[in-house]
This record gives structure tokens, C-alpha cells and sequence, in this order.
């Protein structure tokens, strides 16, 4: 779908976080003693916050383990930082708690809202591009960062449908919240490509128009397909397959553009073998490897 033939591109500095420019998995509870008996190499690990925000048991004995041998990436799901009312203090507490604990070398948040009032919806749900939606975002960004004294990554959603009243175009929303609060780029390239095909979109394009200077890590995903009520192609990032070749194509186009990124593979649904994981991020780790030395 991307020609790997085109004139090279002038590289964009990407940000710099404390994670290594390597490929790193998401770590499920049932492949804990996978990685511990077998030490894999790769260069990191990412956990979902909110699985570990509580006191004690199993979970923390496990990832306090590979903590000692791996850099960590923590992930939150549940801050709804595009969400219209104040953030959770109680929330916000447990992760600050929980990034002592752990010291994470990357920490991440979706531009989406997931509560109302007391009401967790369990989803990452789409936000309106408009003035008010934008200095809310960035109110609570700095809120986080703030409470938690280091800087965040935000991360581009996948989107469905559009608002009729968004007046923001959706990368210039994502590169002026990133300017006024400082925080960084989580570039989830599935995201992209999701929603580009969803929305018509040419992901070149879009992915130009993005802040690529802040990009401090990268998603990689599978999504499942259907169609809309017109017959015209649905994308759904499930993260429930391997990454589709469309994606790994995109994927080569940002590290063209930026240089090797610590990059993750994701995988939340129908997850598969720890060894079939394994060879996705060894393939991931191929190409950071081969932008290494066109650098």
C-alpha cells in the first residue's frame, strides 16, 4: 500500500523518553512465568494502570520481578483526561502511588473520556475538536503532570465517527495540546491507520500532520474489519489479531520520519502464545534495527 521506494525524507528528532529505541510487548498475567523462565530479549514491557492499582497480591509479586530486569512502560485506560468534569483525585492518587513504586520509564494516557460523574464506562469514547475541549485537555494534562512530577505521553485514538461541531482538525488539536502542555506523543500507528480508512483519509497525510517531533513511543495493533451501514469499510481496533500488513507498511513510513522509537506491540483480545508475540516484536525490532543504520 506504501512504497518503500520513495526519495528519502528529511528526519524528524523524535522525543526522547527513558525507554530504549527497541520493540517491547504488553505483559499479560498468563505469560508471567513465560518471561521469567525464559528472559527474552527484548526492551521492554508495558502494563495497563489500572490492573495494578491495588495494595498487594500476585500481580505486583510477578511484574515486581521482571521490573528488576526490564525498563517498564505504564499505560493508564481510566484518567478520561477529555472527560467534561474534574479528574479523579482518587484515581490520580493510586497512579502517582503507583509510579513510585514501579518508576516507570514511560507514562501514557488516551486523548478520549471514559467516565461521567461517578460513572465508569469501561470504553475510550471520542471527544468533540473544539476550544473548550481543547483548554479542558490541556487543564487536565497539566494536572497529571503536575501530581505525578514528570511528563506524559498522549495517545492519538481510533476513531469511528466524526462530531459535526468539531471545528479543529484532529492532528492540529493533537499538536496544540502537545505545544501548550509539553507533554509527549504516544503514536499508536494502528490508530492512525484505523481511523484514516474509517474516516477516508489519506494516513500519510494525517501522520505528516502530526507532531512527529514529540513522539515518544509507538503502539503497533491489530484491528478486526466490517462495514458500515453504507457497505463501506469498517475498521475496529480491537487489538485482537496480529498486525496487518498495512500497518507494518505505515509503521516503516514513521520510522523514515523519525528514526527508531521504542515501540510496542499490543495484543488485549484473543491473545495468543507468548512465542507468537515474541516473533511480532522480533519483526518490529528488525525494522527499529534497519532505521538504526539509515540513520
Amino acid at each position: 500500500m506504501f512504497s518503500h521506494h520513495e526519495p528519502s525524507l528529511p528526519r524528524t528528532q523524535a522525543a526522547r523518553t527513558e525507554l530504549p529505541a527497541r520493540a517491547g510487548l504488553g505483559l499479560k498475567t498468563g505469560h508471567f512465568l513465560d518471561v521469567l523462565g525464559s528472559v527474552p530479549d527484548l526492551g521492554f514491557f508495558e502494563v495497563h494502570a489500572e490492573n495494578y492499582m491495588v495494595a498487594g497480591g500476585p500481580f505486583h509479586h510477578f511484574l515486581g520481578l521482571i521490573r528488576e530486569q526490564y525498563p517498564l512502560s505504564l499505560h493508564g485506560v481510566g484518567l478520561s483526561i477529555g472527560g467534561e468534569g474534574p479528574l479523579d483525585s482518587q484515581h490520580l492518587k493510586r497512579l502517582a502511588e503507583l509510579i513510585e513504586r514501579y518508576q516507570p520509564q514511560a507514562f501514557s494516557e488516551h486523548l478520549a473520556w471514559s467516565s461521567h460523574g461517578p460513572v465508569f464506562l469501561n470504553d475510550l469514547l471520542p471527544l468533540a475538536y473544539d476550544t473548550p475541549t481543547l483548554n479542558r485537555v490541556c487543564a487536565h494534562i497539566d494536572q497529571v503532570q503536575n501530581t505525578l512530577k514528570r511528563p506524559m505521553l498522549l495517545e492519538n485514538p481510533a476513531t469511528y465517527l466524526g462530531f459535526e461541531h468539531s471545528t479543529i482538525d484532529e492532528a492540529e488539536f493533537i499538536a496544540e495540546v502537545i505545544r501548550r502542555s509539553g507533554c509527549g506523543l504516544l503514536l499508536d500507528v494502528n490508530n492512525v491507520y484505523v481511523s484514516c480508512i474509517n474516516h477516508q483519509r489519506d494516513p500519510l497525510a494525517y501522520l505528516d500532520a502530526l507532531p512527529l517531533h514529540a513522539v515518544g513511543e509507538i503502539h503497533l495493533a491489530g484491528f478486526a474489519e466490517d462495514c458500515d451501514n453504507l457497505g463501506d469499510r469498517l475498521l475496529i481496533d480491537d487489538h485482537g489479531a496480529p498486525v496487518d500488513q498495512a500497518v507494518w507498511d505505515l509503521y516503516r513510513q514513521v520510522l523514515r520520519r523519525i528514526g527508531p522509537v521504542a515501540t510496542l506491540i499490543e495484543r488485549d483480545n484473543q491473545v495468543p502464545a507468548f512465542d507468537v508475540l515474541l516473533a511480532e516484536a522480533q519483526q518490529a525490532e528488525t525494522l527499529l534495527r534497519r532505521a538504526e543504520r539509515a540513520a
